[in-house]
C-alpha cells in the first residue's frame, strides 16, 4: 500500500535550528530541542514529585511528551522573544492565533490517521491537567537558564530572571517548590562542585 509523504517530522527536527533568547547576549546558546528535552525531564520530575509526596495522580510519561512538542510552533513561527511577545495584549492575542494556526498546519501535516493521537500535543490550546504542570516546567526551564548564565558571569540574565521568579511565585505549588528546594540549587555550582559534592 503507498503511503502519501509527510513533512511533519523533517520539521521536528528542525528545531535544533530555532535559537531561544535572540535577543540577549549568551555565554551558552540553547535551541528549542534543547529546551523541548529540558522541559520533557522537568514536567516528567513535576508529576513523579506530585505522585509521590502530594498524593497525585498524573501519568508522567504523558506529561513528558506534552513537553517534549509544547514548543512544536516554532518551527514555523521561529521563537518570538516574550518583551515582544506579551508587548501589549493585542500582541499576546495575535501571536497565539498565529501558534494556534502553526499547531494545525502541522497537525495536518500527519496522516489523518495519527492526528487524533498527536492533536494533544501539538495543540496548546486543548487545555487539559497537564498544561498547568508543562508551563511551570517551561518556566523552570527559562529560570535555570538564568541561572546557568548569572553563575558563569553574564548580568544581561538578572532581569530576566526577576521576571521568571515573579512568575513561578504566582504558579507555585508543592511540586514546584520541592523542585525548586531539592534541584535547582546546584545548577548555580561548578561540574566540580556538583561532581565532588556528598550525599
Amino acid at each position: 500500500m503507498t503511503q502519501k509523504r509527510s513533512h511533519f517530522f523533517a520539521h521536528m527536527a528542525r528545531m535544533k535550528l530555532i535559537q531561544r533568547w535572540p535577543l540577549m547576549r549568551s555565554i551558552a546558546r540553547e535551541n528549542v530541542a534543547e529546551h523541548s528535552l529540558q522541559v520533557a525531564m522537568v514536567a516528567h520530575a513535576l508529576a513523579v514529585i506530585k505522585n509521590t509526596f502530594y498524593d497525585g495522580d498524573l501519568d508522567p510519561a504523558k506529561a513528558a511528551m506534552q513537553a517534549l512538542f509544547h514548543d512544536a510552533s516554532e518551527v514555523l513561527t521561529g521563537d518570538l522573544p516574550t518583551p515582544v511577545k506579551y508587548f501589549n495584549d493585542d500582541i499576546a492575542r495575535a501571536y497565539k492565533e498565529i501558534e494556534s494556526n502553526a499547531e494545525q498546519s502541522l497537525l495536518k501535516m500527519l496522516p489523518t490517521e495519527l492526528q487524533a493521537t498527536y492533536a494533544p500535543l501539538l495543540c496548546g490550546h486543548l487545555q487539559d491537567d497537564y498544561t498547568h504542570l508543562v508551563k511551570s516546567a517551561d518556566i523552570l526551564c527559562a529560570y535555570l537558564k538564568c541561572a546557568e548564565e548569572l553563575s558563569a558571569g553574564n548580568k544581561e540574565f538578572a532581569a530576566a530572571q526577576k521576571r521568571l521568579t515573579a512568575m513561578l511565585d504566582t504558579r507555585m505549588n508543592d511540586e514546584v517548590r520541592y523542585f525548586l528546594d531539592v534541584f535547582v540549587p546546584s545548577f548555580s555550582l561548578s561540574l566540580d562542585e556538583i561532581s565532588s559534592a556528598e550525599f
